[in-house]
């Protein structure tokens, strides 16, 4: 694996390899909510909204107003959509051109 910060250990590959062997969105759906409360999944799916969003163009006052999403947030997911390890933007990159 050419990607490897520092954060990871062996916990959190061996969740990364769990994912992986997840076939459908049943089984992804069941995985999360054995593994994470709903408000987690919640803030979860919450995140990757406001960064499709941005990634769209939208305004934070949109998003705000669409999402109830705070401009702290928002700023905080636009860094990371930006500068980040770019996550955010590979699963967009696919999910828009999917779609």
């Amino acid at each position: 694996m050419s990607y490897n910060p520092k954060w990871i250990d062996d916990d959190i590959y061996f969740l990364v390899k769990a994912l992986l062997t997840l076939k459908n969105e049943e089984e992804v759906l069941r995985f999360l909510e054995d593994i994470c409360t709903i408000t987690e999944i919640k803030e979860l799916s919450q995140r990757l909204k406001v960064a499709k969003m941005l990634y769209e163009g939208k305004s934070y006052e949109e998003i705000e107003r669409e999402t109830g999403t705070s401009s702290a947030t928002i700023s905080r997911v636009k860094k990371f959509l930006l500068y980040g390890a770019e996550g955010y933007k590979t699963v967009l990159d696919r999910l828009i051109k999917k779609g």
